[in-house]
């Protein structure tokens, strides 16, 4: 089903993939141990508490933009390209560049 060159290509990157997790993996234990050296326990959970709020905060943020985008630039210049293919005889393959363009300017100065 597959060609052997794939096969060989797959287990090459996760093979640099393994060494790269490996890599990482060694870097967090040597930041896990200095924190417990300096801080103590109590030290290591308040970086755990503190690293989880900010992926939360992260996260959160990459969903308010992701919504965002689906909310002012998506829905709307999908919309806009429909009513223009209908209104005006236009393609709708030509109207939707135009209407991203100007659906993403609003997004732009929306924030």
């Amino acid at each position: 089903m597959f060609d052997r060159e794939v096969i060989e290509q797959a287990r090459a990157v996760a093979d640099q993939a393994a060494v790269k997790a490996g890599e990482y993996n060694g870097t967090l234990g040597e930041i896990k141990h200095w924190i417990v050296e300096h801080f103590g326990e109590n030290g290591l959970l308040a970086a755990y508490i503190a690293g989880g709020v900010v992926l939360i905060v992260l996260l959160s943020r990459v969903a308010k933009l992701g919504f965002s985008a689906l909310k002012y630039l998506v829905v709307p210049s999908v919309v806009l390209a429909g009513l223009a293919s209908y209104f005006m005889g236009l393609s709708f393959a030509v109207a939707l560049p135009v209407t991203v363009t100007i659906c993403s300017l609003v997004l732009l100065f929306k924030g």
